[in-house]
């Protein structure tokens, strides 16, 4: 809807009169649309943002309000398409059961902890991420040699925490 122009010679109207005159009541319907007071206010503010970049050709029209009005309704109703859309989407979504980790990965995971990050950082590159001992060193920046010391003392102060937590008892009942 385009409102109508007056094309008589009269003066602009101020935008600061036109503002303090219909925020209030737009944000009002707004809010009553969209039942969030703050989301009324942001799209009242919005459209008066782009009336005022406007504001020379809406002030000449008969009601410049009907085009703020109109602005805001729209944006307000993009927004609220974009609001269904996205609930619509989460609602056909499956919710994802995924199973604890057993006590083994636990305690590889609290071993791990364990190790300075030098050597923590080159098991975990090394076993998990599959690099080779030449492309931890060049990541790292660092000699070949020293990536093999770290996965050699890495290796050692696993088994040795892992050994020693297969020791303790475990508090956790087994599943049937």
């Amino acid at each position: 809807m385009t409102p109508d122009r007056d094309d008589g010679p009269a003066p602009p109207a101020d935008f600061e009169e036109c503002y303090a005159a219909h925020f209030h009541s737009l944000t009002l319907q707004l809010n009553a649309y969209l039942g969030d007071l703050a989301e009324a206010q942001d799209m009242v503010q919005e459209a008066f943002c782009r009336v005022l970049a406007r504001w020379e050709g809406i002030a000449r029209y008969a009601d410049p309000a009907a085009w703020v009005r109109r602005v805001a309704w729209n944006l307000a109703t993009s927004g609220w398409r974009r609001r269904r859309t996205a609930l619509n989407f989460l609602r056909r979504q499956r919710e994802e059961h995924v199973a604890a980790p057993g006590p083994d990965r636990v305690a590889l995971t609290r071993a791990l902890a364990g190790l300075p990050a030098t050597q923590r950082r080159a098991c975990v590159l090394f076993y998990l991420g599959q690099l080779t001992i030449a492309e931890i060193a060049e990541q790292e920046e660092v000699a070949e040699g020293t990536v093999k010391s770290w996965l050699h003392r890495g290796r050692a102060a696993l088994a040795a925490q892992l050994t020693e937590a297969r020791k303790e008892p475990h508090h956790v009942r087994p599943r049937p």
